[in-house]
């Protein structure tokens, strides 16, 4: 009896999480037709269940006020949901969010550190460079134009065009770094 409850409920579970792939798709098709209330909801029902896909979508929807008024506390309420649970590009989006408030927020630039540490993890290029970016300003960590150029480069080698303009131009005229004008 116990191992016929054990398949009953794998089976559920299996159905059950068939159902929110069909109701992400759906919400998905939702968002590209511009039909975003109806995305929100959608998205808001399985971001509330957990699914960090649907978080991130949230938060996107508020953070740019598709269909509903723009929301940077729902963002960040949504995207650090998803972060913590290793979305990566939440983590890089809350992360900017940490960054862009930190006139109002004395931890801020550790916060967004913190974030962009962990969107680099996932793969986010712009997290590279925006990280090197405060090590080069000396926000929220000791200025340290070497880590600033080695982060830099990293982005860089993923295609990441910002951070290419930052290597040339500290291949022409950093303070730190060994000058090659043919590199810059």
């Amino acid at each position: 009896m116990k191992k016929l409850s054990q398949k009953i409920l794998v089976l559920l579970a299996i159905f059950t999480w068939g159902l929110l792939a069909d109701d992400f798709a759906l919400a998905v098709k939702d968002y590209n037709n511009m039909n975003y209330i109806k995305a929100l909801n959608t998205f808001y029902v399985l971001a509330k269940k957990g699914d960090a896909k649907a978080q991130y979508n949230v938060a996107m929807i508020y953070a740019n006020g598709q269909g509903v008024k723009q929301d940077s506390s729902q963002a960040q309420k949504w995207y650090e949901k998803a972060a913590i649970q290793g979305n990566a590009p939440a983590q890089y989006n809350l992360a900017q969010l940490y960054h862009a408030s930190a006139n109002n927020d004395v931890h801020a630039y550790e916060k967004a550190k913190h974030w962009y540490e962990k969107s680099m993890q996932g793969g986010v290029s712009q997290a590279y460079n925006n990280l090197a970016t405060l090590y080069m300003e000396g926000l929220g960590v000791s200025r340290d134009e070497k880590k600033a150029f080695e982060l830099f480069q990293k982005a860089a080698n993923m295609d990441n065009h910002a951070a290419q303009v930052n290597v040339a131009f500290l291949y022409a005229w950093g303070k730190n770094i060994t000058h090659d004008k043919m590199k810059a």
